[in-house]
C-alpha cells in the first residue's frame, strides 16, 4: 500500500470539509491521506448541488495531495487522474463505464460518480488539492430530482464492500499520482481521452445560445472541451459553459 491507512468516519458533514480541517490542524499530513464515510449530512457536488446518498449504502471519500510541482494552469491533470482511477476500477465491475467531461463517471447515460476538487494555490503552483468523490454503490432507490443517478447495485444486481472498493481506488489513484509526478502527462491525457463518454459520434449539447449537435474533437491541456458542430465549426468550452443534453 502506497498511501496511509484511510480514516473511517461514522458520519460527517462533508469529507472534503473534514479533510480540510484535518490538514489545517495537522500540517505534517502525508500525501494521499484519505477519509471516508457512508453518510454525509451536507455532501457537496459541482455547482453547489447536493449529493444524494442513502445512509450506509454508498462510498463517500476524500484524499489530499500536495502537488507543489504542478502549475495552476495544469490543474486539470488532477481531475484526469482521479477520473481515470474511478473509470478503470469500476470497469472491473461493469461494462460501459465512461468519463463524462470533466470528471463525472457514467454508466451508459446515467451518473455513477461525482467528484469535487478544491485546490489551494501558492503563487503559480498548487500547494494542496483535496479531491472528494461520491460513488453510488449499494443504493437501490434514488428519491431526489437528480435526472439520471444509478448505483453499481442497480447495474449488476449485486451488493459490494465499500472498504474493498476504496482500497482498489486508492491503489489506482496513488499509481496515477506517481505517473503525474514522473511527468507522464501525455499518457494520462491519452488514456483520459480514450475513456471519454460520447467520445465518438454526434450528440446534442446546449450552451448559452441554445441546443446544437456536435462531436468531441479533443480536450486541451487546461481542460477545455473542443467540439465540432454539424457545420464543421469548432466550439471551445471551459467548465460549466456547455451541457450534455441527455434524454
Amino acid at each position: 500500500m502506497n498511501y496511509p491507512e484511510p480514516l473511517w468516519l461514522e458520519e460527517t458533514t462533508s469529507t472534503n470539509s473534514y479533510l480540510d480541517e484535518w490538514c489545517n490542524r495537522h500540517p505534517d499530513t502525508p500525501e494521499l491521506t484519505c477519509v471516508f464515510t457512508s453518510y454525509q449530512s451536507a455532501g457537496r457536488g459541482q455547482r453547489g448541488n447536493h449529493w444524494e446518498s442513502e445512509a450506509g449504502a454508498n462510498l463517500l471519500f476524500s484524499f489530499v495531495v500536495f502537488p507543489e510541482f504542478l502549475e495552476v494552469r495544469r490543474q486539470f491533470l488532477l481531475s484526469q487522474i482521479t477520473a481515470l482511477a474511478l473509470q478503470e476500477v469500476l470497469s472491473e465491475y461493469a461494462d460501459h463505464i465512461r468519463i463524462k467531461w470533466p470528471n463525472d463517471i457514467y454508466w451508459n447515460d446515467s451518473k455513477l460518480c461525482g467528484t469535487l476538487i478544491e485546490n489551494d494555490l501558492t503563487g503559480t503552483c498548487i500547494s494542496r488539492s483535496i479531491s472528494g468523490t461520491g460513488v453510488n454503490v449499494n443504493q437501490e432507490i434514488f428519491l431526489s430530482d437528480a435526472p439520471n443517478p444509478v448505483s453499481l447495485h442497480q447495474i449488476t444486481g449485486r451488493k459490494y464492500d465499500c472498504r474493498k472498493l476504496l482500497a482498489q481506488l486508492m491503489e489506482k489513484i496513488s499509481g496515477y499520482y506517481r505517473d503525474l509526478k514522473a511527468g507522464r502527462t501525455d499518457e494520462i491525457a491519452a488514456r483520459y481521452h480514450a475513456a471519454l463518454y460520447r467520445r465518438e459520434g454526434f450528440y446534442p449539447y446546449s450552451d448559452k445560445d441554445g441546443e446544437f449537435e456536435a462531436r468531441i474533437l479533443r480536450i486541451e491541456p487546461m481542460g477545455t472541451l473542443v467540439l465540432e458542430d454539424r457545420e464543421g465549426k469548432e466550439r471551445k468550452y471551459m467548465f460549466k459553459e456547455v451541457s450534455f443534453v441527455i434524454e
